[in-house]
């Protein structure tokens, strides 16, 4: 299961450009490396990254074997209105997660 630390801004300016902040807790497994017993253990990769800023996808990610356990992430968008911010992100094994927030833009 990977869990993530989000930061996304509570508010901002009409037209400000905000940072968004992601670190998701995953081990990244390859499926190069051996385990204790020898066998390679199965490969466990996150996949994609997606933003959804009020239902419209304004950062997309696709990962690969390369990246680092845990990975860290940050992206900027405009904030032009109030609304959900949404994080989706999915495993190797089809698995997705999401983790969400309100933005205030006034």
């Amino acid at each position: 299961m990977a869990t993530a630390m989000v930061n996304i801004p509570e508010t901002a300016a009409p037209g400000e450009i905000v940072e968004i902040k992601i670190l998701i807790s995953h081990p990244m497994e390859t499926g190069f490396r051996p385990g204790m017993d020898g066998k390679l253990l199965p490969r466990d990769i996150i996949r994609s990254l997606r933003c959804e800023y009020d239902g419209e996808t304004v950062f997309t990610a696709e990962l690969h074997p390369a990246i680092a356990a845990n990975p860290f992430f940050v992206f900027h968008l405009r904030a032009d209105r109030s609304g959900e911010i949404t994080l989706v992100w999915a495993d190797e094994k089809g698995n997705e997660f999401r983790q969400s927030g309100q933005i205030t833009v006034g």
